[in-house]
């Protein structure tokens, strides 16, 4: 359910602001592992412009969805047990080192989404295991999704 409605907000953003998004978070590594890992929400990476200078835009086209912003400094929304959460996607090379020009173009119900490959994934959660407050609040959920990674990567190389 989560992907389906990812794949709405991110049809609306493909139309309405012409920006292709990044799926992140749980739910895009479930993408990549085809695996559930029961994601709590709906992480969404744009360009840092639409949390600043278009913001309004955005807010508007989630608005009009249906969707409340419930924190502003997470830019994150709710609607009908969805949560939806927006943040930079310039932060991932600073943060991850990820090769923005690298990432991979989904087409999907015709909607076109970014989603990061097992490498990059694997840079994500390194990253984040060492940021303060998820490694004392996420460590375990984030050293599974290492090692689930690393299986995955290991599983590639011998095919």
């Amino acid at each position: 359910m989560k992907k389906a409605e990812f794949l709405r907000i991110a049809g609306r953003l493909n139309g309405r602001l012409g920006v292709t998004p990044l799926l992140f978070g749980s739910l895009g590594l479930e993408q990549r592992l085809h695996a559930d890992l029961s994601a709590d929400d709906i992480d969404i990476l744009l360009p840092e412009v639409f949390l600043a200078e278009s913001w309004s835009d955005l807010a508007s086209v989630m608005e009009e969805d249906g969707y409340v912003l419930c924190d502003a400094d997470e830019h994150e929304f709710e609607k009908e047990g969805f949560s939806a959460a927006f943040a930079a996607l310039e932060s991932l090379t600073p943060f991850a080192g990820v090769d923005l020009t690298g990432i991979p173009v989904v087409e999907e119900a015709g909607t076109r989404y970014l989603l990061l490959d097992l490498e990059d994934y694997l840079k994500v959660y390194t990253a984040s295991s060492k940021d303060g407050y998820r490694k004392n609040t996420k460590h375990k959920n984030d050293s599974e999704k290492i090692d689930l990674i690393k299986r995955a990567l290991a599983g590639e190389k011998q095919q």
